[in-house]
């Protein structure tokens, strides 16, 4: 049966592929064409020649399409880290594209001629929006709090309550990311009680810091105590040592306004004296992947010259993006131009007109429930907005997970929650200029699941 299937050469040379070839690569085409002979060998098949060439072709849109796409996150989930977190304004899209289609001042003075430093170019505005002497930024915020124990702490101890010691996501541990600078690791306290005294206690000659870090994806609720940043700050300048602040979400406005908990802002926490607040970009932000690093000039001084530095520092369409997301801050236009507070800020009234258009889509096996939006992404544990969802139920022949599937399925793909027996679409994460697509995508299912 092996003999019977074309040799690879031979089916390259059929018009169809040869066309194929031209437009995705020989070398790609190819690799597809041994795949597909490869299954069919595999199970003692040897359709003819036409067939596989039809096969081919056909699997050709599936199997050149990239693994990276975008997709509509109707999950309810404001900031999705499966789903690429935040995502970014048009302003810092068209920054990135700017920057990115030719050359630009990255490492360059413009003024003298000279090299120049990528530093430069983000520092002004995180000090603007921040309060701090000054700022850098880096590829993600692990890689701040790496850069900053390597570079200030490394060979020496690090104070920190034993409930802060967590898990930041992916396997990723705070006590393993400290261990890799070089800093050695005091847990002090109990997991839901630590007092000021406990990191007194702790603090001796080869003492470096005392670090705050921000439970920012879970909650310890009831018979808790911790100490506050201004708290830390005293203490360590008694004692002539620094204070780092590991906020993660990069909180720059008052949650609450949204009714919402308190989350810690960046503000606040350059406020009470912390020397260096390190926070992510792409969170409560609302820009690109980053780890940014506020605080006193002279310890950033000392982080632009050290060697991690360079490995972990940021590329020149992720600065450009960055830029123009904390430039909304300065102008104070986050509420109208950031998605993630676009989304927060999103009136119930809104909603509840989109879902009903929604609907209308599908209204044999839908309705609609009212629900809850999460702000998610390490970001407000526990913490929801009311919202109005499209309920799907299961349609004769067509079960929930099916109908996910096929959402997910689309050129497009429409990413929703399945809870209950019913798929669930939420409108607040949804960009008002996909709604025309999601409408015409769900009146083709509902076509699909109950045909006239």
């Amino acid at each position: 049966m092996e003999r019977r299937l074309p040799s690879v050469d031979r089916l390259l040379r059929m018009t169809e592929l040869e066309s194929l070839a031209i437009r995705e690569g020989q070398g790609p085409t190819t690799d597809l064409v041994r795949e597909i002979l490869a299954e069919h060998r595999a199970r003692s098949s040897a359709p003819s020649i036409p067939d596989l060439t039809a096969e081919i072709v056909g699997r050709a849109p599936t199997y050149f399409r990239p693994s990276l796409r975008p997709v509509i996150n109707a999950t309810g989930v404001i900031i999705h880290t499966n789903l690429g977190r935040a995502p970014l304004s048009d302003e810092a899209l068209e920054a990135m594209t700017s920057v990115g289609r030719g050359y630009s001042n990255l490492e360059f003075d413009l003024e003298d001629g000279g090299r120049g430093s990528r530093t430069v170019h983000l520092e002004k505005s995180i000090v603007s929006v921040t309060g701090a002497e000054s700022a850098m930024a880096v590829n993600n915020n692990a890689s701040a709090l790496l850069l900053v124990l390597s570079a200030l702490c490394s060979e020496r101890e690090v104070v920190i309550s034993r409930g802060q010691a967590v898990e930041i996501g992916g396997g990723f541990r705070i006590p393993d990311v400290m261990k890799q600078s070089g800093a050695r690791l005091v847990e002090v306290g109990t997991t839901n009680r630590t007092y000021l005294s406990d990191y007194e206690a702790a603090i001796g000659n080869e003492t470096a810091a005392l670090i705050r870090v921000h439970s920012s994806n879970f909650r310890v609720v009831g018979f808790t105590s911790s100490v506050e940043v201004a708290e830390l700050v005293s203490l360590a300048q008694r004692k002539r040592i620094i204070v780092l602040d590991d906020l993660g979400s990069g909180c720059l406005l008052d949650t609450r306004q949204f009714g919402l908990g308190h989350e810690p802002t960046v503000q606040d926490s350059v406020a009470a004296g912390a020397d260096l607040v390190m926070f992510s970009g792409d969170k409560l932000l609302g820009g690109p992947q980053a780890g940014l690093i506020a605080g006193r000039r002279k310890l950033i001084e000392q982080l632009k010259k050290h060697p991690l530095a360079r490995a972990l520092r940021m590329d020149k369409a992720s600065i450009a993006a960055l830029n123009a997301t904390l430039r909304h801050y300065q102008r104070g236009e986050a509420l109208t131009r950031i998605p993630v507070w676009k989304m927060i800020a999103m009136s119930a009234r809104d909603i509840e007109r989109r879902a009903r258009r929604w609907q209308r889509a599908v209204p044999r096996i839908s309705t609609l429930v009212s629900g809850k939006s999460m702000v998610g992404g390490g970001s407000l544990p526990e913490e929801s907005l009311p919202t109005t969802l499209v309920a799907i139920s299961e349609a004769e022949g067509i079960r929930t997970d099916e109908i996910a599937r096929n959402l997910r399925a689309l050129p497009r793909s429409i990413v929703a929650r399945v809870a209950r027996d019913h798929v669930l679409l939420d409108p607040r994460t949804v960009d008002p200029r996909d709604d025309r697509y999601v409408v015409s995508e769900l009146a083709k299912l509902s076509a699909t699941a109950l045909p006239s």
